[in-house]
């Protein structure tokens, strides 16, 4: 898949589901560059319908971590009308789902496959609709199957809301307990035996 045609995603359209942004690090002050990878020799660690990074119209479309086993993740994102609480306000529950996804995002990359635990948000700031925001995370320690991160909604240097998480490294069948799960696995069974 080329570059240009994952490229189309920046832009609003979707592209094909082998095709994922990768965000750089701002460095500078500059704004962030794309990257691209195509994610066809594993099973993707997130579902396509999922809210927070995948295809899910209304939902976040956080991009993927840039490696497995990375203890940092940063991405850009702005929230649209349909996430909006007050006038003009991201609603405080959608903010905490974004904070979960990209600490959520981070775990699961660091040790796949992870679920949430618990999670801690504290909100300094209102979020603004339609205004670009840098969201990021960081791993803190790990102790057995426990991963704790901590994560950040940033306006510039302005921190809006702040998040510490606990997730858990679960076995992969833990994924298999519910018929979408289950449907899921079996499409990927499928695909990596032709």
């Amino acid at each position: 898949m080329s570059s240009a045609a994952c490229g189309d995603r920046a832009r609003g359209h979707h592209p094909p589901p082998r095709c994922e942004r990768i965000e750089a690090r701002r460095t500078g002050g500059k704004r962030l560059r794309h990257e691209f990878v195509t994610t066809s020799a594993i099973p993707p660690h997130h579902d396509p319908a999922c809210f927070g990074c995948g295809e899910n119209e209304s939902g976040l479309h956080l991009p993927l971590p840039a490696a497995e086993e990375a203890d940092e993740y940063e991405a850009y994102l702005a929230f649209g009308a349909h996430h909006q609480a007050g006038p003009g306000f991201v609603h405080g529950g959608v903010v905490a789902a974004a904070l979960d996804e990209a600490c959520g995002l981070l775990a699961s990359w660091y040790r796949f496959p992870t679920v949430t635990a618990r999670i801690f948000v504290r909100y300094r700031r209102p979020v603004a609709i339609n205004t670009e925001f840098l969201i990021r995370a960081g791993i803190e320690s790990e102790s057995g199957t426990r991963i704790r991160v901590r994560g950040e909604l940033l306006d510039g240097a302005d921190v809006l809301a702040e998040a510490r998480a606990a997730f858990l490294h679960v076995p992969l069948e833990h994924f298999l307990a519910t018929p979408e799960g289950r449907a899921a696995g079996e499409a990927w069974r499928r695909r990596l035996s032709s």
